[in-house]
């Protein structure tokens, strides 16, 4: 790319990714902490992918979802998935009217441009598939008739972790379908001063302000498609990908082929699917996007690598009978490729 089509574009990217500080302060204004969660909502919108977030229940994963839906001016819906619940229910289904006699179709919660599946792993193996099908899809198809999902649409399911009573654990091809699985632990001495000094108060009611359109987001998608990424950044990515599967050493590029990561081959049963580097270069254009920045550099695909990685790849027994997690493998793959 020539030196003046970059800094034009550097102006562009700049200029579209404004609204990106209103946002991250309106957000903050309610929401103490959380960073990881808020850039990860974010680079959701921007990239059309989906997040699945694991935390203990009170940690602000509903508030921080609705608050983003309040400050993008987009329709939100949440949707309480029970064992007893049924794809319908979230869908939509049919309705026979005895006046008119005839059927009407009556959309489900997740015609929404933002959709809260809040504790999905309590939800029998049917609705989990139905979700992940209309997310993979964008569109739902009720009594024979498809029916298109709303422009944009961001799917965060939320799940407690599986070692609680009454969980049904995603299987690992549903999984893999969303962009990101986040993490979210408890928040530090300080932030949850704030969150005590602002919630603590039986009249409180935070009012969130629109700071951004829709239409600021879809063209944001846009500038994003256009962020430079350099041929040795692809390798970078496709290289960490192929390190997470076992006995696929040789399909690495020159400059990593010497590296020892012989330690792994033990500890990985199942390495990263073919959408593990799609997803690791779309966010880090976002990343980048997020930065104001019109190019790509590895910083930013380390920045999300353990997020996007680490539930595509599935610890052998040998790692958990030495404690090792799917973390613990990206960050060891992180630190030992060499980094362009």
């Amino acid at each position: 790319m020539e030196q003046n089509e970059l800094n034009e574009l550097q102006q562009n990217i700049r200029a579209a990714s404004a609204f990106v500080s209103r946002l991250r302060i309106e957000i903050g204004r309610v929401i103490a902490g959380q960073d990881t969660l808020v850039t990860r909502m974010i680079m959701g919108l921007l990239t059309n992918g989906h997040l699945l977030v694991e935390g203990l229940p009170g940690l602000a994963k509903t508030l921080a979802i609705k608050t983003l839906s309040q400050a993008i001016g987009a329709s939100f819906s949440r949707v309480q998935f029970t064992p007893d619940l049924l794809p319908a229910d979230v869908m939509g289904t049919t309705i026979y009217n005895a006046a008119k006699s005839e059927f009407s179709v009556r959309l489900g919660p997740i015609f929404a441009n933002i959709v809260l599946a809040d504790e999905i792993n309590r939800a029998p193996a049917k609705v989990q598939a139905a979700l992940l099908e209309a997310m993979q899809e964008k569109q739902v198809t009720i009594g024979g008739e498809t029916h298109k999902l709303p422009h944009p649409f961001l799917v965060m399911a939320t799940q407690n972790p599986i070692e609680q009573e009454g969980t049904y654990p995603l299987p690992e091809a549903q999984i893999d379908r969303f962009l990101f699985k986040v993490k979210i632990d408890y928040p530090s001495r300080s932030e949850e001063r704030l969150v005590v000094e602002r919630m603590a108060h039986p009249e409180n009611n935070l009012a969130v302000s629109q700071v951004c359109t829709l239409d600021e987001i879809l063209e944001a998608r846009k500038w994003l498609d256009r962020i430079y990424m350099d041929e040795k950044i692809l390798d970078y990515i496709l290289d960490l990908v192929i390190a997470t599967r076992p006995g696929k050493r040789d399909g690495l590029s020159g400059r990593q082929s010497e590296v020892d990561l012989s330690r792994i081959r033990d500890w990985v049963a199942v390495g990263a699917s073919p959408r593990a580097p799609i997803a690791l270069a779309l966010a880090a254009r976002a990343h980048a996007f997020l930065d104001g920045r019109a190019y790509v550099v590895p910083q930013d695909v380390k920045a999300v690598a353990v997020d996007i990685l680490a539930h595509r790849v599935a610890p052998s027994y040998e790692a958990e009978a030495e404690n090792i997690s799917s973390h613990d493998i990206v960050n060891f793959i992180l630190e030992n490729l060499k980094t362009p």
